[in-house]
């Protein structure tokens, strides 16, 4: 499908964006994780760093796909915000990372569940 940006629902063009962002931070994590390699877990932080640079690529590229209206990315990307969703509920304590946490998740489910998102991405249109 050749749909332009421009006919991408908003609600769609919102989720997509915020899902790239969570892309974009997970993959920095997983950066981060390689900086704080020490001796004795030398293994478990090099898979980390590879499972979150991956998978956070693989976010930006389902965000970019939804944006152009490629329905394939849309049950990664909800599963996606499902887990997100579970670990706000583990880091309940910390009300602020929670918060953040169930809002954008909560966010995006609303926009790729929005009645013209759904449209936009039916294989029908």
């Amino acid at each position: 499908m050749n749909a332009l940006a421009t006919d991408t629902p908003a609600p769609l063009v919102v989720a997509a964006s915020l899902v790239a962002v969570e892309g974009i931070v997970l993959a920095l994590l997983g950066i981060l994780e390689l900086f704080s390699l020490s001796s004795d877990r030398v293994v478990m932080g090099v898979t980390t760093t590879l499972f979150f640079i991956a998978y956070g690529a693989f976010l930006v590229v389902c965000g970019w796909s939804v944006n152009r209206r490629r329905s394939w990315a849309r049950s990664p990307i909800v599963l996606t915000q499902l887990i997100m969703l579970g670990l706000a509920w583990n880091y309940r304590d910390v009300p602020v990372l929670a918060a953040g946490l169930a809002i954008v998740a909560l966010v995006v489910v609303v926009g790729m569940l929005h009645p013209d998102s759904i449209e936009a991405l039916s294989d029908e249109s």
